[in-house]
């Protein structure tokens, strides 16, 4: 057997049967959801629990965090708008109207993390504006991170459904 065809059997150069593109969306959501604004949520619910400094820690961690965002948000955002919205409609066309699987497959990614990061700079809006402190600091972290991890499972779930009608169409050898 020739040594070229033996290693694009072991490593399928396919997009949605590739274990390493699932391996990189689970890493992203798991990594969206457990860093809120820049947070990470273990640290919000230890200051929930033992309070005092560990709160404390917390809201100037948050404050910090949704300052830098806004002002990103500020600075760049329409930049960052122009160019993200671009690059999604590229992948999105490239994939779905030319039928390049690896588009797809980052198109499925990209999407809604797009989301993600437009109710990352609306929550960081609101928790400047009304400045929560403690529980409430905490509650909103929580409602945010909800809907992250909302706007996750049905990206998931799409990913997969869309990653099985591709696996299923074009056959074990891309054929």
């Amino acid at each position: 057997m020739d040594i070229y065809q033996t290693l694009f059997e072991v490593i399928d150069t396919r997009s949605f049967s590739n274990m390493w593109y699932w391996i990189a969306l689970a890493v992203v959501w798991s990594t969206a959801s457990h860093f809120v604004l820049g947070v990470p949520f273990d640290l919000a619910l230890r200051a929930k629990r033992q309070g005092g400094e560990r709160m404390t820690d917390l809201e100037d961690l948050v404050r910090i965090n949704i300052g830098r965002l806004l002002n990103i948000a500020e600075v760049s955002g329409l930049m960052l708008t122009a160019l993200a919205g671009a690059v999604i409609t590229i992948l999105g066309m490239t994939g779905f109207v030319y039928g390049v699987e690896l588009a797809q497959a980052l198109f499925l990614i990209g999407f809604p993390m797009l989301l993600v990061g437009a109710l990352n700079i609306r929550t960081a809006r609101k928790i400047a504006t009304e400045a929560p402190k403690g529980e409430f600091l905490v509650s909103e972290l929580r409602r945010h991170r909800f809907y992250v991890q909302f706007i996750g499972l049905i990206s998931i779930f799409v990913t997969a459904m869309w990653g099985m009608y591709q696996n299923i169409v074009t056959g074990p050898l891309g054929g």
